[in-house]
């Protein structure tokens, strides 16, 4: 199991970007899990899609339920002490944040693109690169 930031979700269901990396991560790992957040920031990401007129409606529809099944049944509330340490040591989000508590609950690995959480949470958070190379 790993946890999977938003990002990675939306690059194996919605996008091509960076689909030849995310896809053999998830041929190492299929079991993602993620906090209870994440679906309301990839129905963020639809938004953005569905304004710019980058995906259809029904494309984002699909890509959502699809994301749901996969992630769903490992979607989990996080502890707010957790996040609030984890916020007062670091520059990131609250957001970010609990993806780092839900890796650091579950004794997983976070994986992320995202540049800030690979450099404040070094010992918990993975680029994808990385973790298919292990």
């Amino acid at each position: 199991m790993i946890v999977a930031d938003t990002n990675l979700i939306i690059y194996l269901w919605l996008t091509f970007d960076n689909i030849a990396i995310v896809e053999k991560v998830f041929r190492k790992e299929p079991i993602w899990s993620a906090p209870l957040l994440w679906k309301s920031e990839f129905r963020n990401v639809i938004g953005r899609y569905l304004r710019n007129n980058l995906l259809t409606l029904a494309e984002c529809i699909e890509g959502m339920h699809l994301a749901e099944e996969h992630i769903e049944p490992n979607s989990f509330a996080v502890e707010t002490e957790l996040v609030i340490d984890l916020i007062q040591v670091s520059n990131c989000s609250s957001y970010d944040c609990e993806f780092v508590a839900l890796a650091k609950d579950l004794e997983v690995p976070l994986l992320t693109f995202d540049k800030k959480m690979l450099s404040e949470f070094p010992e918990i958070a993975i680029h994808p690169k990385d973790f298919v190379t292990e």
